[in-house]
C-alpha cells in the first residue's frame, strides 16, 4: 500500500529545497555581479568581465559541429587529455595509498621504520620535482601522471593508516565474538571503520591532483588545460586565459561535489550521514 504525501508536505519540501539553493548560491551570484561591475568600470585588459569570459568559453568549447555534440576542438585536444591524466593518476594513487596504508596501519612497527621517510618526501613540494620527473619520464603524459601520483598519494596513505589504526574496539570485539574469519577481517571490519578518514584523504588528494595537473602542464607539455592557459597568456588573449582559469574552478567544485555524493551514499549506514 503506497502512501501519498499531502500537497502541503510536498510544498514544504520544495520550499526548503529552493531556500537551501538560494542560500548556497546567493553570495556567489552577488560576487559575480560585483565582479562584472568592477571590471566594466576599470576597463582593464588584464581583468575582463565575466560576460566576456563566458563568451570566450562558449566560443572555445561549444562551437563545434553537431557530429561532435557541438563541442569544440579544445575539448578533445586539451580538456579530455587533462581529465584522463588527472583521473588516471589519482586512481593509481588511491589504490597504492589504500593498499599500503592498510598494511602499515595493521602493522605494529611498520610506521616506525617508514614514518621518517614519508615525512621527508611529504615535505618536498611536488612542483619542485617536476624537473626530476622530466628527466625520468621525459616530456609528456608520463611526467604529468607521475607528478599527480606523487602529490596525491600522501593524503590517501596517511589518512588510511590513521583510519585503520583507529578502528573502534567494540567493533573488533563484536567481530571476534562472531568469529569472523581472518580472510574477511579487512573487508568486513577494518576498511568499513576506516572509510570516513579514507574519504577525507580522497577529497584532499583529488583537489591536489587538479592543482598538480595544471602545474605539470605549464612546463614542457604538448596539450592540456595548463598548456592552453599558458598559450592564451603568451598570446595576450586574456579572455581565453580567464576562461581556462574558471574551468579549473568549475572542475574542482564538480569533482568535490561528486565525491561528497559518493561518500554520502557509501557511508549512509553511519549515524548522522543521512
Amino acid at each position: 500500500m503506497s502512501v501519498v504525501e499531502k500537497p502541503s508536505t510536498v510544498t514544504r519540501r520544495v520550499s526548503r529545497g529552493l531556500s537551501g539553493f538560494a542560500r548556497k548560491w546567493l553570495l556567489f551570484a552577488i560576487l559575480v555581479v560585483l565582479w562584472e561591475i568592477a571590471t566594466q568600470l576599470s576597463e582593464s585588459v588584464f581583468f575582463p568581465p565575466p560576460s566576456k569570459i563566458a563568451a570566450a568559453a562558449a566560443k572555445l568549447w561549444f562551437s563545434g559541429p553537431a557530429s561532435h555534440l557541438f563541442l569544440g576542438d579544445p575539448v578533445f585536444d586539451h580538456i579530455l587529455p587533462s581529465l584522463g591524466r588527472l583521473l588516471g593518476g589519482w586512481l593509481l594513487a588511491v589504490v597504492i595509498g589504500v593498499a599500503l596504508g592498510t598494511v602499515l596501519g595493521r602493522s605494529r612497527t611498520g610506521m616506525d621504520y617508514v614514518g621518517p621517510l614519508f615525512a621527508f618526501f611529504r615535505a618536498i613540494p611536488p612542483p619542485a620535482l617536476v624537473p626530476v620527473f622530466i628527466i625520468l619520464f621525459g616530456i609528456g603524459p608520463g611526467m604529468q601522471t607521475a607528478t599527480i601520483i606523487f602529490s596525491s598519494l600522501w593524503p590517501v596513505l596517511m589518512n588510511t593508516v590513521d583510519g585503520v589504526r583507529s578502528v573502534d574496539k567494540v567493533k573488533v570485539e563484536t567481530a571476534r565474538a562472531f568469529r569472523t574469519p581472518k580472510r574477511y577481517w579487512i573487508g568486513l571490519v577494518v576498511l568499513p571503520s576506516a572509510l570516513p578518514k579514507i574519504f577525507a584523504g580522497l577529497r584532499v588528494s583529488l583537489s591536489i591532483s587538479l592543482i598538480l595537473m595544471a602545474i605539470s602542464e605549464l612546463v614542457g607539455a604538448l596539450n592540456g588545460i595548463g598548456y592552453a592557459l599558458l598559450a592564451a597568456q603568451r598570446s595576450y588573449d586574456f579572455d581565453q586565459m580567464w576562461a581556462w582559469i574558471v574551468l579549473l574552478g568549475i572542475l574542482g567544485y564538480g569533482f568535490n561535489a561528486a565525491l561528497l555524493g559518493i561518500e554520502r551514499r557509501v557511508l549512509g549506514w553511519q549515524p548522522g550521514r543521512n
